[in-house]
């Protein structure tokens, strides 16, 4: 596909995209610049496209990733926006509001990843989780203690796999 082709595919989808923005914003001007920096970077990174990828599902993971990031700045900065006529920037130390869009995010990406683990994966590692023993565990499944322990390692390393975009020092929300 030539640089063209591309451009004029990516640019259809720019109201689809800018509905998205404004469901994760929920301010019309964020919306409209987180927009604008999906679009940049997906015209940016055009090589990185694969020809046969769902090109919509690709820009939206940008859109997702940029938002994600842009919130963990302003969150490590805490710098908040004064919504006066000359948009000053204070530093604030009081109480803030968090935004738990991206805690949303997250949790959706952690219960895709469990439930995309086979049943024999994903039932022990469920249960272990909801605090069951080993031993319950086994006998539920009626197998023996050392396949539950296998089978629930197992488990957690394929969620580390899939999952491994994510800091592992942060506190992340309960999938259950």
């Amino acid at each position: 596909m030539t640089q063209i082709e591309f451009n004029h595919r990516v640019k259809d989808f720019y109201k689809p995209l800018r509905n998205f923005a404004l469901r994760l914003t929920r301010n019309l001007e964020d919306a409209t610049d987180l927009t604008q920096e999906t679009m940049l970077k997906a015209f940016s990174n055009h090589e990185k496209f694969r020809e046969g990828t769902n090109m919509k599902a690709w820009l939206y993971t940008i859109m997702k990733n940029i938002f994600i990031n842009n919130y963990r700045r302003q969150v490590n900065s805490h710098v908040v926006s004064d919504d006066t006529d000359n948009q000053f920037y204070i530093n604030s130390q009081g109480p803030q509001t968090t935004n738990l869009g991206d805690r949303k995010m997250i949790l959706k990406d952690i219960q895709n990843a469990i439930s995309s683990l086979s049943r024999n994966l994903r039932v022990p590692f469920v249960m272990a989780f909801q605090g069951y023993k080993y031993e319950e565990i086994a006998q539920y499944m009626k197998v023996p203690l050392g396949t539950v322990k296998i089978r629930i390692h197992n488990a957690r390393k394929k969620l580390k796999s899939s999952l491994s975009d994510y800091d592992p020092s942060r506190d992340y929300p309960n999938p259950f």
